[in-house]
C-alpha cells in the first residue's frame, strides 16, 4: 500500500500511459463515427429524411461496439497497463506550447465512454418513435450524433485543450438540442440561458486551464498532475476554484444551477441524455480527472464538499414542490449530481461512490426520463401531474420500469441507488471531525428528502383516482419506446450491486484514482437511519398524495412552497446581483459614449465647422478688401522688422 501511495501522489499509474495496441488503437473511431454521422445528417440536407435517424442511431451504437471491445481489451490487460494513449497528430506549436491531440484510454474514461454511447444508444432508439412525428427528425438524430462526439472527446482527451474543445462541443450541442423547438418562446430561452450560465462555467475553466500553461508550461494531464505538488499553495487553490467554477456550470451546482429547469422545455429524450446521463455529469468527471491537484488544496476539497451537499439539499427541496414531472425530475437531477460532487470532494474512497452513483444514476434517471416523455406522448404532452393519477392500470410497462427507477434512486434496499449513495453518506461520516459529522447529517437529510419527492411524483402520476381531460385517451407507448425502458430499468436494479459488491469498481479504478485503503461494508451504523428515513418520506408522501384526493389545481401553499415552486428564488436573486447592475452599467456605458466620446468628437467637428463659417466671411470677393489685407500685412511686417531691429 505504502507503493502504491507513493505511486500515486508522484501522479499515479495514468500519467505513464503506454501505447494503444489492438482496438484501443483505434479508439479514435469513438469520436469519429457519431462526428461522422452529424456531418452526413447536417450536409446532406432533406435526402437523408427517411433514414436519417437508423443512420444517428447507427452510428452511435457502432461507437458503443467500439467502446464495448476496448473495454474488454482492457480486462485482459493488468492494472498497470490499463492506461493506454492513442496519439493522433499534432494539433498547436506556438512557442512554447506545444499541444499534441491524443486520446487517453483508461479505466475513468471508458466507465464514461460506456454509460455516454450506452445509454445514449438507447436514448436514439426511444427517440425513433418520440420524434416520429416530427418534421425535423433528421436534424434532431444529427444534434444527438454531435452531443455524443463532443461528450466522447471531453472524456478521452489526454490533456485540457482536448478536454476544452470537447467542453465546449458540449455546450454547442446542448444549445441545439434545448432550444430544437425554437418557435416556442420559452424553449428558446431557455437555451439561450443555459448557453449564457455556461460561459460563466467557462470562463473559470479556461482561466484555470491559462494559470496551468503558465506555472506548469505544458497542458496535458501527465505534465500537469506530475508538477502540482511543486506548484505554492496559492496556485493550486487558484486553479482548484476555478476548475470548481466550471463544474458547477456544467453540472448545475450552486450557484450556477438556474439554467437546468428551464432546460427542460426541449423534447424530453434531450432530457434524458444531457441532463440526466452525460452533460451534467461533466462537471464530477472534471473533479474526479484533476484530483491530484484538489487533494493539494484542503480548502478547494472542502468548498467542493460545501457546494455538492448545498446543491443536494437546494434540488431536493426544489423537486418537492414542481408539479410539472419533466421539473420535478430536473430538481433531483439537480440533487443526485449534489452527492456526486460531495463525493468527489471527499478523496479516497469517495471518487470510487461518485463515479459508481454516477453510473447507476445515469440508468435510472434516464430510465425515468424515457418513462416520463412516455407518460407525455400518452397524455397529449401534458405534464402537469395534477391531470394524471391511475396511469399503471393503462401503461403497464412504463409503470414498472419507471417504479423500479423510483425505487433505486430512494435508496430502497439491494437496488442501485441504495448501494452508491448509502457508500457517500458513509464517506461523508468518514471523512471525520465536525465537518464530516455535518456533511454527513446534511446528506441523510437529504435521502429522506428524496424519499419524500419522489413518492409524491410516483403516487401523483401512477396512483390515486384518474383525473383526465374529457379528451385524454392514455395508452401504453410503442415497443420502441418501451425496450430502451425495460433495459434502462435492469441497470437500475442491478447497476449498483455489479459495481459495488467485491470493490469490483473500486478495483477497477485504483490505477487512476488509487486503491481503496478498506473494503466497502456492506451494513453501516448509518444504515438504518437511512432506511428510516426513507420510510418516513415515502410515510409523507402516502399520507398527502394518496389518502388524500389530489386537487387539479395547485393550492397557494405557505412561503415555503412558494420558495420552493420559485426555485428558491434562484432567478431573482441572478436579476438583483447580475443582470440589473450589468442593464445599469450597459446604461451608464451608452450615456459615457453619446455624450462623451460621441460627444468630444461631435463638439470638435461642430467647432472647426463654425470656425471655418467664420473665416470664410473673410473671403468677400471685393479686389480693395484684398488690398487692405495686403496693405495691412506688410504693415506689420515692416513694423515687426523696425522692432527685431530696435
Amino acid at each position: 500500500m505504502t507503493t502504491m501511495n507513493a505511486v500515486l501522489a508522484a501522479g499515479g499509474p495514468e500519467l505513464h500511459p503506454q501505447a494503444a495496441e489492438g482496438v484501443q488503437s483505434v479508439a479514435w473511431l469513438l469520436i469519429a463515427l457519431p462526428l461522422a454521422g452529424a456531418a452526413i445528417l447536417l450536409l446532406s440536407g432533406r435526402r437523408t429524411n427517411k433514414w436519417g435517424h437508423l443512420l444517428g442511431t447507427a452510428m452511435s451504437l457502432g461507437a458503443f461496439v467500439v467502446g464495448l471491445l476496448a473495454f474488454f481489451q482492457m480486462l485482459g490487460q493488468d492494472a498497470e497497463g490499463r492506461s493506454r494513449l492513442v496519439h493522433l497528430f499534432p494539433f498547436i506549436s506556438a512557442g512554447s506550447l506545444k499541444v499534441d491531440m491524443n486520446l487517453l484510454v483508461d479505466p475513468l474514461s471508458i466507465s464514461f465512454v460506456l454509460l455516454i454511447t450506452g445509454v445514449g444508444s438507447l436514448i436514439h432508439i426511444y427517440s425513433i418513435g418520440y420524434m416520429s412525428h416530427d418534421p425535423d427528425r433528421r436534424r434532431f438524430f444529427a444534434y444527438l450524433n454531435l452531443f455524443v462526439a463532443a461528450m466522447l472527446l471531453l472524456v478521452l482527451a489526454d490533456n485540457y485543450v482536448g478536454l476544452y474543445i470537447g467542453w465546449e462541443g458540449v455546450g454547442l450541442a446542448s444549445y441545439l438540442l434545448i432550444g430544437f423547438w425554437q418557435y416556442k418562446p420559452s424553449a428558446a430561452t431557455a437555451a439561450k440561458k443555459a448557453f449564457i450560465v455556461n460561459r460563466v462555467g467557462d470562463f473559470g475553466l479556461s482561466v484555470a486551464i491559462m494559470v496551468m500553461f503558465a506555472t506548469f508550461g505544458s497542458l496535458s494531464y501527465q505534465d500537469v498532475f506530475g508538477q502540482a505538488s511543486q506548484a505554492s499553495q496559492g496556485t493550486i487553490t487558484a486553479i482548484g476554484l476555478l476548475l470548481l467554477l466550471g463544474a458547477c456550470g456544467k453540472s448545475a451546482q450552486l450557484p450556477l444551477q438556474s439554467w437546468l429547469l428551464d432546460a427542460m422545455e426541449g423534447p424530453t429524450p434531450v432530457s434524458a441524455l444531457i441532463h440526466a446521463a452525460t452533460m451534467v455529469t461533466a462537471g464530477v468527471y472534471l473533479i474526479v480527472r484533476s484530483h491530484a491537484i484538489f487533494e493539494l488544496s484542503p480548502d478547494a476539497q472542502l468548498l467542493v464538499t460545501i457546494v455538492g451537499v448545498a446543491t443536494l439539499l437546494a434540488g431536493a427541496i426544489i423537486g418537492c414542490a414542481k408539479d410539472d414531472i419533466k421539473k420535478a425530475l430536473a430538481g433531483s437531477t439537480m440533487s443526485q449530481i449534489g452527492y456526486m460532487v460531495l463525493a468527489a470532494g471527499l478523496g479516497r474512497p469517495g471518487y470510487v461512490f461518485a463515479i459508481a452513483h454516477l453510473i447507476a444514476h445515469g440508468f435510472f434517471k434516464a430510465g425515468m426520463f424515457l418513462g416520463a416523455g412516455s407518460v407525455m406522448h400518452a397524455m397529449n404532452d401534458d405534464v402537469n401531474m395534477r391531470k394524471y393519477g391511475g396511469l399503471r392500470k393503462v401503461m403497464p410497462i412504463t409503470f414498472a420500469t419507471f417504479g423500479l427507477g423510483y425505487l433505486a434512486i430512494i435508496g430502497f434496499p439491494g437496488l442501485s441507488g441504495w448501494w452508491t449513495k448509502d457508500g457517500i453518506i458513509d464517506a461523508a461520516f468518514e471523512k471525520g471531525g465536525t465537518s464530516g459529522q455535518i456533511l454527513g447529517w446534511l446528506a441523510l437529510i437529504g435521502a429522506g428528502i428524496t424519499a419524500y419527492y419522489m413518492s409524491r411524483l410516483m403516487f401523483m402520476t401512477f396512483f390515486g383516482e384518474p383525473r383526465w381531460d374529457e379528451d385524454v385517451h392514455p395508452h401504453e407507448s410503442p415497443k420502441v419506446m418501451t425496450v430502451p425502458l425495460i433495459l434502462l430499468a435492469i441497470g437500475s436494479v442491478a447497476g449498483g450491486a455489479f459495481l459495488i459488491l467485491g470493490d469490483r469498481f473500486a478495483k477497477f479504478l485504483a490505477p487512476v484514482v488509487g486503491e481503496p485503503e478498506a473494503a466497502h461494508k456492506l451494513v453501516t451504523p448509518y444504515t438504518a437511519i437511512v432506511f428510516a428515513l426513507m420510510v418516513v418520506g415515502v410515510g409523507l408522501a402516502y399520507v398527502q398524495y394518496l389518502r388524500r384526493p389530489v386537487p387539479r389545481t395547485a393550492p397557494a401553499g405557505n412561503p415555503a412552497v412558494t420558495f420552493a415552486r420559485k426555485d428558491l428564488y434562484g432567478d431573482a436573486l441572478n436579476e438583483s446581483l447580475l443582470m440589473r447592475p450589468g442593464q445599469w452599467l450597459t446604461r451608464l456605458t451608452v450615456y459615457f459614449d453619446n455624450r462623451g466620446v460621441d460627444g468630444l468628437v461631435n463638439g470638435l467637428a461642430a467647432f472647426i465647422g463654425g470656425t471655418s463659417g467664420r473665416v470664410r466671411r473673410v473671403q468677400t470677393g471685393f479686389v480693395r478688401s484684398y488690398a487692405l489685407s495686403m496693405f495691412v500685412g506688410a504693415a506689420l511686417v515692416v513694423g515687426a522688422l523696425f522692432l527685431v531691429r530696435i
